[in-house]
C-alpha cells in the first residue's frame, strides 16, 4: 500500500533527518513510529505527504509515486493521506462541524469553500463520523470550548472526511493525560480495523505503543534500527533505538508517574462531584 524506497531528508544545515529509509506498509496495518528527541520521526511523517520534501527517494502510495509530483497532482494526491496533529490544528473560532467539515475542502469548488455551503452527502458524513468519535452532541460548540481529547477526536473525524487511503498521525496523545491517551489510541486502531486503514503513528510513549500497536519501527539518528512487534520490542532493541538506560527503573517510574496521574484526576474529579 505505502512503500518507501531509500527516502532521505537533508536539511540546508547539513542534518540528515531521515537517512536511506526503506520500509512497506501493507493495507490495513498500523505501526508506531518510536524513537528518541531528533531521530526524525516527525520528518519522516511530513516527507511522506511532501510538507517537507524529500532529498532522494521514491514515496509510492498504492501504485501511484508521490516524489516528483508537481503542484496541481500533489494537491490531487494529499487528498488521499489524512492528517492527524500533535497540536491538533483547528481553527479555534470555527465549530466543530465546520472544522470536520473542513476535510472535504480538497473535494469542492473555491466558491463552496469560501461560503462553507457543502453538499448534503459531506455534510451526513460529517455528522456520522462526529458519531463515531463521540462528539455528536458537540458538533455546534467552536473547537476552541473543547478539552484537548476531545480536540484530538475532532482532529481524527477532520482527517477521516477525506476518505483517505492512508492516515499518519503525528503524536496524538503528547498533550493528553494517561487516560485519555489511551482512548485516543484506542480510537485510533479501532477505525482502522473497521476500515482497513493503514496508519503509520509517531509516538514517544513506548508502553502505549506496545499496548494498541501491532507493528513497531524505531528510529535513531534517521536510520531504522528496529521493525517488529511489541513482544520483539526487548530491553536490548531498546537501548538499540535510544541508548543506555535502566529500563526496568524506567518502567517503575512510569507507572509511579501512572498513578499519581490517576490520583489526581479521581481527586479532581471528586471535586466536581462535590
Amino acid at each position: 500500500m505505502l512503500d518507501l524506497h531509500g527516502l532521505t531528508k537533508t536539511y540546508k544545515t547539513g542534518d540528515r533527518a531521515v537517512n536511506d529509509v526503506s520500509l512497506s506498509v501493507p493495507k490495513g496495518q498500523i505501526v508506531g513510529l518510536i524513537g528518541p528527541s531528533g531521530a526524525g520521526k516527525s520528518s519522516l511523517i511530513r516527507c511522506i505527504n511532501r510538507l517537507v520534501e524529500p532529498t532522494a527517494g521514491r514515496i509510492t502510495l498504492a501504485g501511484t509515486e508521490l516524489t516528483g509530483l508537481g503542484p496541481r497532482a500533489l494537491r490531487r494526491q494529499r487528498r488521499r493521506i489524512g492528517m492527524i496533529f500533535q497540536e491538533y490544528a483547528l481553527v479555534e473560532r470555527l465549530t466543530v462541524m465546520e472544522n470536520v467539515l473542513s476535510g472535504r475542502l480538497g473535494y469542492v469548488s473555491f466558491w463552496q469553500s469560501f461560503t462553507r455551503r457543502f453538499p448534503p452527502a459531506d455534510i451526513a458524513r460529517a455528522y456520522a463520523l462526529l458519531d463515531r468519535v463521540g462528539l455528536l452532541d458537540h458538533a455546534d460548540k467552536r473547537a476552541d470550548a473543547l478539552s484537548g481529547g476531545q480536540r484530538q477526536r475532532v482532529g481524527i473525524a477532520r482527517a477521516l472526511a477525506q476518505d483517505p487511503e492512508l492516515l499518519l498521525v503525528d503524536e496524538p496523545t503528547a498533550s493528553l493525560d494517561p487516560k485519555t491517551s489511551r482512548q485516543i489510541m484506542r480510537l485510533l486502531t479501532e477505525i482502522c480495523a473497521e476500515r482497513d486503514l493503514p496508519a503509520i503513528v509517531n509516538i514517544h510513549d513506548v508502553a502505549l505503543a506496545r499496548q494498541f500497536l501491532p507493528r513497531i519501527v524505531g528510529l535513531r539518528a534517521g536510520q531504522v534500527v528496529f521493525d517488529g512487534t511489541p513482544a520483539d520490542l526487548t530491553d536490548t532493541a531498546l537501548t538499540r533505538i535510544y541508548g543506555d538506560e535502566d529500563w526496568d527503573a524506567m518502567r517503575r517510574a512510569e507507572a509511579e508517574d501512572e498513578a499519581e496521574t490517576r490520583e489526581a484526576l479521581a481527586a479532581r474529579d471528586a471535586m466536581v462531584l462535590a
